[in-house]
């Protein structure tokens, strides 16, 4: 659902890459945030770099008090500018721990909701995507996806349909775990998608080599999933080293969090990076990293291969 609140306040293109990116400003919120976004190349529309994701975090049940702290991570995203939240059937839960949230707070004008077709029945793909809507407390999805590429042609060719007859915006296919990178790669080259979600962060660089670019020259929006390795990616390094001194004095990163989200949403062919947690510390941690500068390319290898270092 677009932000008809949201204006631009900068209008420079971007240049790194061909990607133009602005910075807007979210009106109405108790902590305005000025977050980078970056343009869906199917429609031109905005989305702020950093997104959500639920897996495993939103995943509760129906327990109130630990979904009342997942409504406080909600709210707080929201607060700091947020816009795609992530979410599948395959994620117990969390579909309907987001409709709790939403229902609380009112769906913001700003919410993207990307959600996700998972079931080898390939005639249920729209019971399944309006099943899910309504968990969200939703009348329609923006984003629906074809799960880990679980029987994808059908479910397209329907995903095609419900979005001719404006029954969702936007769909798109995602792997996870760096797994299938073949198969998606014929994906991307011969089906007409507007996003691609997958496995990218600084450990994890093999969609750089066919992937990445393939979605650009395509006009493919691209989501970066598992952006902190799952979590032992960023625990190895907040244990093993201090981020770089220039990190912090020329572009203002203060922490491991802010780094590596950094790093993927740089990356000219990425669109969202959509990092997950339970906590509303590491929520302001998280859109923090969508205040600050992007990192140019030379800044990119120096900091990927210091990384591989530790």
């Amino acid at each position: 659902m677009f932000n008809r609140r949201r204006f631009i306040i900068t209008s420079a293109t971007g240049l790194i890459g061909t990607v133009t990116f602005t910075r807007t400003v979210f009106a109405g919120k108790p902590n305005n945030s000025q977050l980078i976004s970056k343009t869906i190349p199917s429609t031109g529309e905005r989305l702020p770099v950093i997104g959500m994701g639920t897996w495993q975090t939103f995943n509760v049940g129906t327990d109130r008090q630990i979904r009342d702290k997942r409504l406080e991570v909600l709210k707080l995203f929201f607060e700091l500018g947020g816009g795609m939240i992530d979410c599948s059937p395959m994620y117990g839960s969390s579909a309907d721990v987001l409709g709790y949230g939403l229902e609380r707070i009112s769906v913001p004008e700003g919410l993207f909701s990307a959600d996700k077709v998972w079931t080898g029945n390939s005639g249920a793909t729209e019971q399944e995507t309006e099943a899910q809507a309504q968990r969200w407390h939703l009348q329609k999805l923006d984003l629906v996806q074809v799960h880990n590429l679980l029987s994808w042609q059908d479910h397209l060719k329907n995903l095609r349909e419900m979005k001719q007859q404006g029954k969702i915006r936007y769909l798109g296919v995602t792997t996870s775990h760096g797994r299938r990178h073949r198969e998606l790669e014929s994906i991307l080259a011969s089906e007409e998608l507007d996003f691609v979600q997958l496995t990218y962060n600084i450990s994890d660089r093999d969609a750089e080599q066919r992937l990445l670019p393939l979605a650009q020259e395509h006009g493919i929006a691209v989501i970066a999933n598992r952006p902190y390795g799952g979590g032992t990616l960023i625990r190895t390094l907040q244990r093993k080293a201090k981020i770089p001194e220039w990190a912090n004095k020329e572009l203002g990163y203060r922490n491991w969090a802010d780094l590596l989200l950094g790093f993927i949403v740089s990356h000219p062919a990425i669109n969202c990076a959509i990092p997950a947690t339970t906590k509303t510390a590491h929520m302001r941690e998280n859109m923090q990293a969508g205040n600050l500068p992007l990192i140019e390319q030379k800044q990119r290898s120096r900091l990927a291969k210091l990384v591989q270092s530790i």
